[in-house]
């Protein structure tokens, strides 16, 4: 087991909403919900914070609604202007999950460091 907890941003109707309106390309298809759920990014977080998420998530949403937002366009100018708590809960479901298991074996190391 390792010493983290795993929250996951589910995404719900109201971004699937903006990345088909926001898309340049007319010629691309629509992204429907399915597919904007298909890959979801896990964010590690202390198992201290996933007893107190509430409070973590106050600290931390901007962050990860911009991660969110870059994963789909990377140009900020394309991004909502209104980037606040209620609208980032309009925009996902936070799943949060407190037993993570290591079944690899070998050591965890960092793509970045």
């Amino acid at each position: 087991m390792v010493n983290r907890s795993a929250v996951i941003l589910k995404h719900k109707t109201r971004i699937v909403e903006w990345i088909n309106d926001t898309d340049p390309r007319e010629d691309s298809p629509e992204v429907n919900l399915e597919e904007a759920n298909r890959e979801k990014t896990i964010y590690l977080i202390s198992e201290h914070d996933a007893e107190n998420l509430d409070r973590w998530l106050k600290m931390n949403f901007k962050s990860l609604f911009e991660s969110e937002l870059e994963n789909w366009y990377l140009d900020d100018c394309m991004w909502p202007k209104k980037r606040t708590m209620k609208v980032f809960h309009e925009w996902f479901d936070v799943e949060c999950h407190t037993v993570i298991i290591d079944t690899v074996g070998t050591p965890i190391e960092d793509d970045e460091a």
